[in-house]
């Protein structure tokens, strides 16, 4: 697959904007192991190979092991996630394929049993920023480097 241009060359402006979106994301507080398995699972879901192949790498620099990496994908079935963890991946695909799931009550009542106010809009916000990057990837065909 070919990119299809730059976007960090063709907008500064957007990306820096993006960028900054990112670094507020970062500072509200969520656990950074549990962001990088929402930007995995995310980036999954919308066949972002690029983000799939960064939030992987990021994921094991922060000391994330292998085996609950694998164990993304199939979150549901795996022993290895801790209820917050699964009902923020729950939510995760819930707002990812909002427009199949319309971000429905059960996924809700979980995130509302393991997440404070804040932390649930503050989850929400980062999976709204994995989701915008995706499509600039996806979008502009960014593929990871060999």
């Amino acid at each position: 697959m070919n990119q299809r241009i730059d976007y960090y060359k063709a907008s500064k402006e957007a990306v820096a904007a993006m960028i900054n979106f990112e670094k507020a994301v970062s500072a509200f507080g969520l656990e950074q192991s549990l962001l990088e398995l929402v930007k995995l699972r995310a980036s999954q879901i919308n066949g972002c190979a690029y983000c799939v192949d960064l939030h992987t790498a990021d994921a094991k620099k922060a000391g994330e092991t292998d085996r609950r990496l694998h164990a993304v994908v199939v979150w549901r079935e795996a022993p290895f996630f801790t209820p917050r963890e699964r009902a923020a991946l729950a939510w995760t695909e819930s707002l990812t394929l909002i427009a199949s799931t319309h971000a429905g009550d059960e996924d809700y009542a979980a995130l509302r049993e393991h997440f404070s106010d804040k932390e649930m809009t503050d989850l929400t916000v980062a999976i709204i920023a994995i989701n915008g990057w995706n499509r600039l990837a996806v979008g502009f065909r960014k593929t990871p480097t060999a």
